[in-house]
């Protein structure tokens, strides 16, 4: 299945049908995933995040358009943030990359940033965003690669995935 934003083809791998365990199991247990843009631009890559999550198992909340640019957005979206099933939070930003700092002040949950590479000026394809991201004061806040929204699924998967007490 193709997903035309996220750039991705989705498939199932049939030779491990019989291998996993039901993902049924596994994801009653999980706590959802909010995966959060500043700006429409960084929806292919949030997306990315979101699909990979999904196809996973993993219950996924989009909250898009949030940047600090107009903070009042990110205020208006703290209930569904703080929500407590949500396990983890994905936030793609460009430009500046300030979102995952303020998301991350705001947050109980492990924040995963992905920096992006959209951005006019000094934008250097999302190097500064990233070098914000990575010197976030903000605790519990995490960074992938630019642009990398499969490997922001990939650890926000195991941040919400159950562990087994023995």
């Amino acid at each position: 299945e193709f997903h035309d934003t996220a750039r991705i083809i989705k498939m199932a791998a049939s030779g491990l049908k019989d291998v996993l365990p039901s993902k049924r199991d596994i994801t009653k247990q999980m706590k959802r995933v909010v995966v959060a843009t500043a700006g429409t631009t960084d929806l292919p890559v949030a997306e990315e995040a979101a699909v990979t999550l999904e196809a996973a198992g993993c219950e996924v909340e989009r909250i898009t358009d949030v940047g600090v640019a107009g903070l009042h957005r990110i205020i208006k979206a703290l209930p569904r943030l703080q929500d407590p099933n949500v396990g983890c939070v994905i936030v793609c930003a460009g430009m500046d990359g300030a979102l995952p700092s303020v998301v991350g002040g705001l947050s109980k949950v492990p924040v995963i940033a992905v920096p992006t590479s959209i951005g006019y000026g000094v934008s250097l394809g999302g190097i500064s965003a990233m070098l914000t991201m990575l010197n976030s004061c903000a605790p519990g806040v995490g960074v992938v690669n630019i642009d990398n929204g499969f490997g922001a699924a990939a650890l926000a998967y195991k941040c919400v995935l159950p562990t087994k007490r023995e």
